[in-house]
């Protein structure tokens, strides 16, 4: 005679493959947070870099040294870095004008008027965080960098198409999802229809 768990076998359990789509897709995000910022920040700046210098922030200062300074370059030169107290020793000092000389130093220039004392001092301070992001972004790092850019890249369109299957029914890619995922492909496709694309002179 047949025992009860004969009669009525347990049904056997359906493989829920959303709930690891959506582990994968977590973890895989979390490991692409750090380059993620890297790559806007870099983005961003780069973007704009006609309207900035998103490696270094440009700079001007006034000074004024007693006056007037020396006939020789060299003894102004010297006379003008040790009034402002600059401990560094210049690639070249020449006279500029007829009462100007200038100091080149390694990431300044000192633009000096003999008769009045008049110091105008221009340079250049690194903006650290900006200027790695943009090295990287820009693959400066060559062919070890490579690897790791094109394993970002593989991580991003992970998430974008795991991104697309993650939820079921109306918000998912049969209904809600679908019409989201064409407007953001409409974007590019419309950009490069209106302004010519690469050969539109844009």
């Amino acid at each position: 005679m047949p025992s009860a768990d004969q009669k009525n076998p347990r049904p056997r359990k359906r493989f829920r493959w959303r709930p690891w789509l959506r582990g994968l897709h977590r973890d895989v995000g979390y490991l692409a947070v750090g380059l993620t910022v890297v790559y806007a920040l870099s983005g961003l700046a780069v973007n704009h870099i006609g309207d900035w210098d998103p490696n270094f922030n440009n700079y001007e200062r006034a000074h004024q040294v007693a006056a007037p300074l020396p006939d020789d370059d060299q003894a102004a030169g010297d006379a003008v870095l040790a009034a402002l107290a600059i401990d560094e020793r210049p690639t070249e000092i020449y006279p500029s004008d007829a009462d100007e000389i200038t100091i080149l130093l390694a990431d300044r220039s000192l633009y000096v008027t003999r008769s009045t004392g008049a110091v105008t001092e221009v340079g250049q301070r690194e903006r650290l965080v900006l200027r790695a992001a943009n090295w990287l972004h820009l693959n400066r790092g060559k062919q070890a960098w490579t690897y790791v850019a094109d394993g970002y890249a593989v991580f991003l369109l992970f998430l974008a198409v795991s991104g697309m299957f993650m939820l079921p029914g109306k918000k998912g890619i049969r209904r809600r999802g679908a019409i989201l995922v064409l407007l953001g492909a409409a974007v590019p496709v419309l950009y490069v229809t209106l302004s010519g694309g690469p050969g539109g002179g844009g």
